[in-house]
């Protein structure tokens, strides 16, 4: 029997993924043959997980992606990181090769598609409140720079990891004229053309982090979460007059951007976004 190249999701929680329908449908559309699973990674077991799974089906492991909270370890876990997620000092995409584990991170393309693209907001000249500094955010920092944001805030509860995230992207905020700036989360000032909540608040159930002054008329809201995690949220930007997105188009476009790094080719990201949306309903 011929070998089928192996994928996974792996992160914590990981059940409601839907990542193995995305790039199974993605393979059915590109003429691919792969399978992709699910792996939920105890808290403290991620690098035994990355080799118990590289062992799986004789050897047959491409690749993975990775979710909360293991996107620093991925990255330190990798021999050879891309640009970008070197910049970010996390990685959601692994591919295996002979010469080692090959880092990369795809959420902040797979958001800044999603924006212009899908909800088909400039991004060039505006001003963009970040929400959290973890390994979400330091995903999507560089290429929002790169997409010609004007000026980006990086809140966060500890402002010392946001001033952390600012100070890696300065040269590259530099280079793009782009106005870089920290600060904790009561202290924001001023209201934004996009806020973009990359914390894991809405997995907890937790409220808003942020003051609705950030929030303007028409305001781009975006939750990295989506489906029932990020109700809350968009429930929120909703009543104060924003335009509330939750985070499938980034899902579905970073997945894209993995599929390509795996596989060579590129999915159908729109027609997979718009055929999971009536999906999940």
């Amino acid at each position: 029997m011929s070998k089928v190249d192996l994928y996974c999701v792996m992160g914590n929680p990981v059940e409601h993924s839907r990542s193995p329908w995305i790039h199974a449908r993605f393979a059915e559309l590109t003429g691919q043959t792969l399978r992709y699973e699910r792996r939920q990674v105890q808290p403290d077991g991620f690098a035994q997980a990355i080799a118990d799974f590289r062992t799986d089906l004789a050897g047959h492991a491409r690749g993975c992606n990775i979710t909360v909270p293991f996107k620093f370890e991925a990255a330190a876990l990798a021999r050879h990181l891309s640009e970008r997620a070197r910049l970010a000092g996390a990685a959601n995409t692994l591919r295996f090769e002979d010469d080692g584990i090959h880092g990369d991170n795809t959420d902040g393309i797979g958001l800044v598609n999603d924006i212009t693209l899908h909800a088909g907001a400039a991004l060039a000249g505006r001003d963009l409140l970040l929400i959290g500094a973890g390994g979400a955010a330091a995903g999507v920092l560089g290429p929002l720079i790169e997409a010609g944001i004007r000026r980006v805030v990086v809140a966060n509860r500890t402002p010392d990891k946001a001033a952390a995230l600012v100070q890696r992207h300065a040269a590259l905020a530099s280079a793009h004229q782009t106005v870089l700036e920290a600060c904790r989360l009561d202290d924001v000032a001023g209201a934004f053309d996009v806020v973009v909540n990359a914390t894991a608040a809405s997995l907890a159930g937790a409220d808003v982090p942020v003051a609705a002054s950030v929030l303007a008329p028409g305001t781009l809201a975006i939750d990295m979460m989506y489906g029932p995690a990020a109700a809350g949220f968009l429930d929120w930007a909703r009543a104060h007059g924003a335009t509330a997105r939750d985070g499938l188009g980034m899902l579905v476009e970073q997945a894209a951007e993995a599929f390509r790094i795996w596989r060579g080719v590129r999915p159908p990201a729109a027609q997979v976004l718009a055929e999971l949306r009536a999906v999940i309903g």
